[in-house]
């Protein structure tokens, strides 16, 4: 079993810092290769021969090892031959070039003089861990990893972000491009990753050249690599000599025709034959998934029964993800995935965050500074053996977070990225329960599937925890009732189609419901969406919009409304229907439309821009300045749907741009459903939009529309926080666009940090458009580092709105508008009705 650890000082303690855990001689194998000046391992198994080098160590070993493995035990991807260096390590330069302000070299002694160094542990996993169970399948492309291509280091180096500043990146760089200096038959090794991610200081993506302590052996990188947590091991360059800041990804050999997890109806043969596979940019694979895997009972061990009614096993192993989200669950099943168990979970990691141990190796250790975790944790639970001598297996599945689950079958992707529920068969013999792991690595014979196949079986029948006709039965389909929208008493009362539609107005709308019809007149006013909220979807079926975002007290007052059921729908026109060409805007009320999301940048932490191609190159959102439009997307328990403002505006053709803050999950609150989904979208991933909605409308030089009534203000008064910036955004950037637009506007934005404040350049720039008809100001209620006049500490309190908005009380030509944290916006409703502000001059987004 794996040590549990509590603290650094006690992980330094592991195996990894027990004596020299490098490797210390050139094996007798190696003499005869390029890579005769390269001491390994002899314990590590390797996978495509002699040379190049590709290895990993033995399941059992690397896990024995503990939460930092000795670097002579960490897996290895190579090409080639490992680069020969036999200068002073400190003397190896790198180049940085391309959209860079400062074209620059510099050695890694001037690294290590100009720029603060960090320890921090990462966990690098191959793309093609665990490949060898789907070569068992149906044969890839790619070598045969077992279940341990993944290890853990304590890297010390350099940030990205710190590096790349020397060199000052230009505006409209979008992908930092890494290539070593190793020989190969397409050039060296190089690929890329979105730039955001280089800058970004939770990713902490770095140059690193130690590990565990020690300079970088031959194989991992020596005598400086790339490191990006969190993201496939392809992607952190090993003898780095060359980064280069490009508005495009690489065009690496390398790059593109590595590390791809291609369609799953695109064959190895369709892969090889049609290069455009290979050539689109969606199917890189950047971001690990979440993985499980069981290490004890290691593979061919037995245990005893002695037939005690106490005797029990504790089952073990580790899990992982990628991009930064934590494990969330680990669970394990011994009847074939029909019931399920939730394991414990260490996160060593973590002591690092609460570590006394400021700086480690000559790096310090900031952990504590970062919310996303880049390592492996370790599960464990406890089962009785009579359970273990009743069960054919031991299946174990893992969840992020995010929610997102491991796959189930082994088939659910080709290539790459591998992580279907890993399992151990469990074999009776008389007293002796021996234990099978799926494979053994390499060309290596063992593991149940090898078995299975030998004998003629199907590996892909139910040992993968499909569950058979008797097990459902067995269960019962159980389904989980809400609370019930129908009045009885009007069940009978059957509605045409016809009288429906003419309630297709403000004045006296219904609405469907699971083919019920319900007569929502009454609750416009009393709606907290407001009344276009429902107005909009008029005589239509909001079945699942109703149903996603909605809650089960606001679903429990729909009963009153209910005046019968809907009759069968007419029968469909024999004419064949004609899907008429996108008109000149995108968005409709009453009708959800699907756009692919074709770019994402990330803004901050927290933040991103996901950018969606309109159906046209010509064609505009169709929403007006103030209001805002419904994104929906499916999560395993069925569609969420929630309300967003673009900072596109509705003069922009061909694209629209969403500003997203992620709320990701803490020890306090689960991550939001909607940003979760957002975060989790890929280029190329689809989202269905619908509007417009809202009750504001600002239709320029003052002019407001407010629900249904037209005014004019000269001045705007607005309170925002965080990611409520939008709405008031948009209306910012139509007054400063407008030359003849006099309108008056005072911003009160309200933020933790400075690196929060989102569209800050954009709102000076406002300022300075306007000369200063627009004025934005700024509140910081966390740790301001050091004093700076343009920002104010402290919340956005009654006392500030009193000072900054008392033209508000007094005449009626101004407006509040209000979006952000719902704390602010009830202190603003206080503001609003201790100063008796009237309504209709209050706009609450």
């Amino acid at each position: 079993m794996a040590p549990e650890y509590q603290t650094v000082e006690k992980i330094l303690t592991g195996p990894a810092f027990q004596g020299p855990s490098k490797a210390e001689h050139v094996l007798e194998l190696d003499k005869k290769t390029p890579d005769s000046h390269v001491p390994r391992d002899e314990r590590l198994v390797r996978l495509t021969g002699a040379h190049p080098f590709n290895s990993e160590a033995p399941l059992d070993l690397l896990y024995n090892a503990g939460f930092i493995t000795p670097s002579s035990l960490h897996f290895v991807r190579n090409h080639g031959p490992v680069p020969e260096s036999t200068n002073d390590v400190l003397d190896w330069e790198i180049e940085i070039d391309g959209m860079v302000e400062r074209p620059l070299k510099i050695s890694l002694r001037e690294l290590i003089e100009e720029i603060e160094q960090v320890t921090l542990p990462v966990t690098l996993v191959c793309a093609g861990n665990r490949r060898k169970e789907q070569n068992m399948v149906k044969k890839g492309t790619g070598f045969n990893w077992g279940a341990a291509g993944i290890s853990t280091s304590l890297w010390t180096g350099f940030l990205m972000r710190d590096v790349l500043r020397l060199a000052r990146p230009l505006r409209g760089a979008k992908y930092l491009c890494m290539e070593g200096c190793d020989k190969l038959p397409n050039g060296a090794y190089g690929t890329c990753i979105i730039l955001p991610w280089a800058m970004d200081f939770d990713r902490a993506v770095m140059l690193a050249w130690k590990q565990n302590g020690a300079l970088l052996e031959p194989d991992h990188g020596r005598p400086l690599r790339a490191l990006v947590p969190g993201v496939i091991g392809g992607r952190s360059v090993k003898w780095l000599k060359k980064l280069t800041i490009t508005d495009s990804p690489s065009k690496n050999f390398y790059h593109i025709y590595d590390n791809r997890v291609l369609p799953t109806m695109v064959t190895p043969e369709m892969a090889k034959e049609y290069q455009k596979w290979w050539m689109d940019e969606r199917y890189a694979i950047m971001n690990l998934n979440v993985q499980s895997i069981t290490t004890v009972p290691e593979h061919d061990s037995q245990l005893k029964i002695d037939g005690s009614p106490d005797q029990s096993f504790t089952i073990r192993g580790f899990a992982y993800n990628g991009g930064g989200i934590r494990v969330g669950h680990v669970e394990v099943s011994l009847d074939g995935g029909s019931t399920w168990r939730l394991a414990s979970i260490d996160y060593p990691e973590d002591s690092f965050r609460e570590t006394k141990v400021e700086e480690l190796f000559g790096g310090e250790i900031d952990m504590y500074q970062r919310h996303l975790c880049f390592c492996w944790c370790f599960w464990d639970i406890k089962v009785s053996v009579s359970e273990l001598a009743n069960a054919n297996g031991i299946l174990v599945r893992a969840m992020d977070v995010n929610m997102s689950p491991a796959s189930k079958h082994v088939l659910e992707r080709v290539f790459d990225a591998y992580n279907w529920w890993y399992r151990v068969a469990i074999r009776k013999e008389g007293n002796i329960l021996r234990f099978e792991h799926p494979v053994l690595p390499a060309l290596q014979k063992g593991g149940w599937m090898d078995r299975v196949k030998a004998q003629g079986g199907d590996i892909l029948d139910n040992n993968y925890g499909e569950e058979t006709n008797e097990s459902v039965a067995k269960k019962g389909a159980v389904k989980k009732e809400g609370p019930s929208l129908i009045n009885p008493d009007v069940l009978n009362n059957i509605i045409s189609h016809e009288e429906l539609q003419k309630h297709e107005n403000e004045q006296s709308p219904w609405i469907v419901v699971d083919g019920q019809v319900y007569d929502v007149t009454d609750y416009l006013e009393s709606h907290p969406g407001g009344p276009e909220s429902i107005t909009m979807v008029a005589a239509t079926d909001v079945t699942e919009d109703f149903m996603a975002i909605h809650s089960d007290t606001a679903k429990a007052l729909l009963k009153k409304y209910h005046i019968g059921t809907l009759a069968s729908a007419p029968a469909a026109a024999d004419a064949e229907s004609t899907s008429e060409p996108p008109g000149p805007v995108f968005l409709e009320p009453k009708k959800w439309k699907t756009l692919k999301l074709t770019e994402r940048e990330v803004v901050s932490s927290d933040s991103r821009i996901l950018t969606f191609k309109l159906e046209h190159p010509e064609q505009t959102s169709g929403l007006p300045v103030g209001k805002h439009l419904f994104l929906r997307a499916k999560d395993t328990n069925g569609y969420v749907m929630r309300a967003y403002t673009p900072v596109s505006s509705h003069k922009e053709i061909g694209e629209i741009r969403l500003l997203i803050k992620v709320y990701f999950p803490n020890k306090d609150q689960p991550g939001g459903k909607m940003t979760t989904l957002l975060e989790q979208l890929k280029v190329g991933d689809p989202l269905e939009f619908k509007g417009p909605t809202g009750s504001f409308e600002y239709h320029g030089n003052g002019a407001v529309l407010f629900r249904g009534m037209k005014s004019t203000v000269k001045r705007f008064y607005m309170i925002s926080g965080g990611s409520g910036i939008t709405p008031c955004y948009q209306v910012l950037k139509d007054i400063a666009e407008n030359s003849e637009d006099t309108t008056e506007a005072v911003l009160l934005f309200g933020n933790r940090y400075e690196d929060d404040i989102l569209c800050k350049s954009e709102l000076c720039r406002f300022e300075q458009m306007t000369q200063g008809r627009i004025r934005i100001k700024l509140w910081l209620s966390g740790k301001m580092d050091q004093c700076n006049t343009q920002h104010t500490p402290g919340r956005i309190d009654l006392q500030i709105m009193d000072r900054e908005l008392s033209h508000m009380k007094e005449g009626h030509d101004s407006m509040l508008l209000v979006c952000g944290p719902e704390g602010m916006v009830e202190t603003a409703k206080t503001w609003q009705k201790s100063r008796n502000i009237e309504d209709f001059r209050v706009v609450y987004f």
